[in-house]
C-alpha cells in the first residue's frame, strides 16, 4: 500500500523562500558575468543549481509497504528496507523528539531529510516532509528512521 508524504507549511515556506533567493542570486550573477567577473558568476550559479537539484532529487516523495519491504520513494534511488529487519515501529511523543538537531541534511527545502541526532533517541536518519505525524522505525541493526506519512494511523495498521 502506498502512502503520501506532503510537506508541512514550514517546508513549503522554506522551499518557496529558498527558490526565490536562489533565483535572485542567479539573476545577480548575470550582472556579475557582464561586469567582468565571469568565473565567479559561473561557479556560484553552478553551485546553487547543484544544491537545488540534489535537494530535489533526494527528497522523500512517499512511502510504500509491500509484503516483504518498506520503501521510501525518492526521485533518485528509493530506500528499500526488508520488513523482517524492522524491530519496532512507534509514534514518538513530542517530548521524545524535543532537542533533535540536524547534523548533515536538509531542514526545510523540500522536507527534512538526512542525518539528525536527538538527546534521548540518539542518531537517526530522517525521510520526512513535516515536523508532525512522526513515525520512528527501529531496525534490528540499530538504525533509527523517521518518516511522516500523511495517514499515520493507517500506516501503523498496515504495518502490523
Amino acid at each position: 500500500m502506498k502512502f503520501k508524504a506532503s510537506m508541512d507549511n514550514l517546508a513549503k515556506g522554506v522551499t518557496a523562500a529558498i527558490s526565490v533567493l536562489f533565483a535572485v542570486i542567479i539573476v545577480a550573477q548575470l550582472f556579475l558575468y557582464r561586469s567582468g567577473s565571469p568565473i565567479t558568476a559561473i561557479i556560484t550559479t553552478i553551485l546553487i543549481l547543484i544544491i537545488y537539484v540534489v535537494s530535489y532529487l533526494f527528497r522523500p516523495t512517499g512511502y510504500e509497504l509491500t509484503d516483504e519491504n518498506f520503501i521510501i520513494h525518492r526521485a533518485i534511488k528509493d530506500v528499500v528496507i526488508k520488513k523482517a529487519s524492522i524491530r519496532e515501529v512507534i509514534l514518538p511523543s513530542s517530548e521524545q523528539m524535543r532537542w533533535t538537531i540536524r547534523t548533515f541534511g536538509v531542514g526545510g527545502l523540500f522536507g527534512y531529510y538526512g542525518k539528525f541526532v536527538n538527546w534521548k533517541l540518539g542518531n537517526m536518519t530522517w525521510y520526512a516532509t513535516r515536523r508532525n505525524k512522526i513515525i520512528l522505525i527501529m531496525t534490528a541493526d540499530g538504525k533509527k528512521l523517521v518518516i511522516t506519512p500523511d495517514e499515520t494511523e493507517k500506516f501503523l495498521r498496515q504495518f502490523a
